[in-house]
């Protein structure tokens, strides 16, 4: 059991939160839930020990293990696949290391009797007593054992990490945390950048095989298939639901509503009493009834309504002009790195009007295939536009494009034309950049800020083929809502690459399909095809076990 007890941040005499307090049981699955800039990775990282509170602490067992997956990996590129799994160990590497140097002082020294040389014996025995209380395995063997576990290949294993796209670098970070056997594995928007493939994987891996989760995702399929129950920060406290998050935005609008029809009685059962005080003020038989009730009113605490992040995106994107009947047509289209192929021969047709989904495991050739479309690389074979097609171009990226040291407004102002550069402010402000925040800098903005900015310069022309390489990382669950329904109110032509499921569902009327070098395509909803291959998945992972 791992307790948060009564935890206070504050930053620049405001705090973040106060007095939170709450406990971490072993097979609890948690949803850790907030709008952006409510604190939830604040906690995370106070629970993972890198980050300390104004005030409370973090109480557990002594020999309890937590492990954290930060939004950002970590992983080093200057080592070896191994060698950075091998890190899982460091801790007790470094006592045995310690421990031969303690043994190596010991042989030169020969002041048996000094004060000294009794410290070197005590320090030994103290980390000797934990060295050799650990289990005794092999830690080569072990390594080696879990990264063929989770796909990785045996020749992979010498290869350097930078070689290895997100979702194998998530896998990467994920063994350490196996090889480590963590009582809590803490999470930060572990869905970022991995293919569907690792997500499935990663769900199974939490729900069958992980002791206590606590995960901050913004994707809804994964938080409601791993979690059992859900911690909302607000308003610098926190509501407990014991269910997943579906259930839990339920209960919360019901919460709301009680809160509000509280609310509202109390603030009648207030004007009623003014109004008797305003009436019976200097009627001397009232005197101590209107004193009394004016001591009433001052101790009355106003029952709170919890806040709602009404800040929303506005997006609509504008009519476009009628492309020909074939906007994107490729004829035996090949890319190879090297010895490495990506994909061979592939065939792709897509009509006037279709909305298309590229899915496929990471480095399996989705943004070759993207970049091949809009000529920015090299390839065997022919891949071309048809007629009147004009090309809106979101890259995976995009946002990491931006030039840094220019204002929000100077981005869009750089690359408006004509009458619209008089609009810039609205339509800054449809993309909640609203008062001073159009004057920040591109540098300072979170990850949320630089995708929405990125996609206003998308939309300054109109476009009648829209390609889009992971356009939700990044965006929270509403922002991604809304785009969803901006993309299916679009009358123009529509590639998707995504990672997310929930964002994927019933955006897409044809799939192809990344796979051994191949394209495949699929006359099926990416419904139908995530449903189908959800279930080949899963039948596969119990075939490994």
């Amino acid at each position: 059991m791992i307790a948060v007890d009564n935890l206070t941040v504050e930053f620049s005499g405001e705090k973040l939160f106060d007095d939170i307090s709450f406990v971490i049981n072993e097979d609890d699955k948690i949803a850790l839930m907030g709008k952006n800039g409510s604190g939830k990775s604040t906690i995370m990282k106070i629970i993972a020990g890198i980050d300390s509170p104004t005030k409370g602490n973090i109480q557990f067992p002594e020999d309890a293990v937590i492990a954290y997956l930060p939004q950002h990996l970590l992983t080093e590129d200057n080592c070896t696949v191994f060698e950075e799994t091998s890190k899982a160990f460091i801790k007790i590497f470094k006592m045995r290391d310690e421990m031969e140097s303690l043994n190596k002082e010991l042989e030169t020294r020969t002041d048996y009797e000094s004060k000294e040389y009794m410290s070197i014996i005590n320090k030994l025995s103290e980390i000797g007593e934990v060295y050799y209380s650990i289990e005794n395995i092999n830690y080569d063997a072990e390594v080696e054992k879990t990264l063929l576990g989770l796909g990785f290949k045996r020749n992979d294993l010498t290869r350097q990490t930078s070689e290895f796209s997100g979702g194998w670098r998530m896998r990467i970070e994920l063994a350490k945390i196996l090889l480590q056997k963590p009582d809590l594995i803490l999470l930060d928007e572990p869905t970022n950048h991995i293919d569907i493939e690792s997500v499935i994987w990663l769900e199974d891996f939490l729900v069958n095989k992980a002791k206590a989760v606590l995960v901050i995702s913004h994707d809804r399929a994964f938080i409601d298939n791993i979690t059992n129950r859900t911690i909302e920060l607000t308003m610098g406290k926190i509501y407990d639901y014991k269910v997943n998050y579906s259930h839990y935005l339920q209960l919360r609008e019901e919460r709301r509503s009680h809160q509000l029809k509280a609310y509202k009685e109390q603030q009648k059962f207030i004007e009623d009493n003014k109004r008797f005080i305003e009436r019976f003020r200097g009627t001397y038989s009232k005197t101590n009834q209107v004193n009394s009730t004016e001591r009433m009113l001052k101790k009355l605490k106003i029952i709170e309504i919890d806040e709602v992040d009404n800040s929303a995106l506005k997006l609509k994107f504008p009519p476009c002009k009628r492309s020909g009947d074939y906007p994107v047509v490729a004829e035996n289209l090949s890319k190879k790195y090297g010895d490495n192929i990506v994909f061979n021969d592939a065939n792709m047709v897509i009509e006037r009007g279709e909305k298309v989904s590229f899915v496929g495991r990471n480095g399996e050739g989705k943004s070759t295939m993207l970049k091949a479309i809009m000529g920015e690389i090299n390839f065997e074979g022919e891949c071309k536009l048809g007629h009147n097609t004009e090309v809106g171009y979101f890259a995976q990226n995009q946002a990491s494009l931006l030039e840094q040291k220019l204002t929000v407004f100077q981005t869009v102002d750089e690359v408006a034309k004509g009458d619209i550069r008089t609009q810039i402010k609205n339509i800054l402000g449809g993309f909640m950049f609203s008062g001073d925040e159009i004057h920040k800098k591109v540098s300072v903005l979170s990850g949320g800020e630089r995708t929405r900015l990125a996609m206003v310069k998308l939309l300054l022309e109109p476009v009648n083929l829209l390609i889009l390489d992971e356009p939700t990382n990044h965006l929270d669950l509403k922002s991604k809502e809304i785009l969803k329904k901006a993309l299916l109110a679009f009358d123009g032509t529509l590639i998707l690459v995504s990672h997310d499921r929930d964002f994927l569902q019933g955006l897409a009327n044809k799939v192809f399909e990344f796979k051994d070098n191949r394209v495949i395509e699929h006359f099926e909803t990416i419904d139908d095809f995530l449903v189908r291959n959800r279930l080949e998945n899963l039948k596969e992972i119990d075939l490994a076990d």
